[in-house]
């Protein structure tokens, strides 16, 4: 039967689920609070200089064919993929550096050159990984969350303690050489927790990385939000910006609508895209299924200070996406999750779009795009960030041998303050809640309210997980949903 169906925000998961319910013959529509679409995966664009504001990886290209073939498309029909060699490089000191290739026999090679030895147990270590990610995708990324027997049926198919020993023990009882380490233990931070804290069983995002390679979408990852937008229309979705939600309206415990810029709108079902936390303070108390004492007693992923920054000439000795491990990791990893504070000596990450994509700069220019993970609900003010980009941009000139503080034409940036203004974020956070192991699958947050009809969620904070990937999946699995009980 068709429905009225009113969707919270426009990033990822809302537009897949919007996607997916309006094939499925409803009426659907989309409000968005910002001027633009993307949740955060927004974009700014300056001076020439166009920047992707939020994730700027694009891993598991498996997952995107997915949707779109759910559809009969292909990502081709929409956005130029462009796979990026070498993959990454990973900064330990002047000079001093790994570079990840875009094959798995190059990198087994590399592993072997730093750590004799290792070659081989990368490659067994990766057989593993491709498994769990076969598993992953077959069998619990696609599961809603409704029951623990999804876990259960699915610790069956695994190898003994993939779920209870964790990544950076198997790391670790395998490779000596801290580099490799630090490599190795590097994607499991996209799923928001240590590696010490995230279950063996997440290795599948070794697979992503060394398997399936790193890509890039021609124009940044908006190209993305982009493509989705359109498909979104084709099947006649409407989507309104500059719409603030200020209240899920309930009659006898079941959703009847929102209340958008002071204007009440009808609907048959309530979807949230936007931020978990924030959507049920728009209930009145009785209808919340999670208190504030359950929010405070999760684990959340970090959130991020960022700076897009345009400089006046191409920048030397990087790679498309750089990693600076030059530091400890482990006291930065402290100051995230065990005694939340700002970093004295932070790792970050830096892209430079610009190396592979001619349209994200002008010609001779360089677009540079600056992430420091730091723990949520940290003070922010621009004399922190100030003092943090002086510390970053020092490090990389000294890092990669060259001048680069006089060629800033310009910066802007981004943190735990935005989080919260942009994207009513939880703490601001920049990633959602972690991937633990008592925050997997039918652990996490409900898609489907317990306590209000027709009311459902989508995105980070509940299945399968942080990411853009689980995002699109998470907007199909809650679809599945709405057309199983609505």
């Amino acid at each position: 039967m068709k429905k009225n169906i009113t969707i919270i925000g426009s990033g990822f998961s809302a537009l897949a689920a919007s996607c997916y319910l309006a094939k499925l013959g409803h009426e659907v529509t989309i409000y968005e609070k910002n001027t633009t679409i993307g949740g955060r995966a927004r974009q700014l664009k300056k001076e020439g200089f166009t920047f992707d504001i939020g994730p700027t990886w694009y891993w598991m290209p498996d997952v995107f064919e997915r949707f779109f073939d759910d559809f009969n498309k292909k990502p081709s029909d929409y956005y130029e993929l462009i796979k990026l060699s070498p993959a990454y490089q990973v900064y330990f000191g002047v000079n001093e550096f790994v570079t990840i290739s875009d094959n798995l026999p190059e990198i087994i090679a590399t592993f072997e050159e730093i750590e004799k030895g290792s070659g081989e147990k990368l490659a067994n270590f990766m057989a593993t990984a491709q498994s769990n990610y076969d598993i992953a995708i077959k069998d619990l990324v696609y599961r809603p969350g409704e029951s623990p027997l999804e876990l259960i049926t699915l610790q069956t198919t695994l190898k003994v303690g993939q779920f209870f020993s964790n990544i950076s023990r198997d790391i670790r009882k395998r490779f000596k050489n801290k580099k490799l380490i630090q490599i190795l233990e590097f994607p499991v931070l996209f799923l928001g927790a240590k590696p010490s804290d995230t279950p063996s069983f997440y290795s599948f995002m070794n697979f992503a990385d060394f398997g399936l390679g790193t890509w890039h979408p021609k124009n940044g990852m908006y190209s993305v939000i982009l493509a989705m937008e359109a498909l979104a229309k084709e099947l006649g979705v409407t989507i309104h910006t500059n719409s603030n939600v200020e209240k899920i309206n309930v009659l006898h415990g079941k959703a009847i609508g929102i209340t958008v810029n002071g204007t009440k709108v009808n609907a048959d079902v309530v979807l949230s895209g936007a931020d978990y936390h924030h959507t049920e303070t728009l209930l009145d108390d009785y209808y919340r299924m999670y208190s504030d004492k359950y929010w405070n007693s999760r684990v959340f992923a970090p959130s991020s200070l960022l700076f897009y920054v345009g400089f006046d000439k191409k920048i030397e000795n990087v790679a498309h996406h750089s990693l600076f491990f030059d530091v400890d990791f482990d006291v930065h990893a402290q100051d995230i999750y065990d005694n939340p504070k700002w970093p004295e000596n932070p790792l970050f990450y830096a892209s430079f779009p610009s190396i592979t994509d001619e349209n994200s700069a002008p010609k001779g220019k360089e677009a540079a795009i600056f992430l420091i993970p730091l723990a949520p609900a940290l003070e922010d003010t621009e004399e922190l960030r100030a003092l943090y980009f002086e510390k970053i941009m020092t490090r990389l000139e000294k890092l990669t041998q060259q001048n680069l503080k006089n060629h800033v034409t310009f910066k802007e940036s981004f943190c735990v303050n935005d989080f919260i203004k942009d994207y009513n974020s939880y703490k601001g956070n920049a990633y959602g809640m972690a991937n633990t192991l008592l925050q997997t699958a039918f652990l996490r947050p409900k898609l489907k309210s317990k306590k209000v009809k027709d009311l459902y969620f989508t995105g980070q904070l509940t299945v399968p997980g942080p990411g853009v990937p689980p995002a699109l999946i998470s907007g199909k699995l809650v679809a599945d949903l709405i057309q199983k009980y609505s």
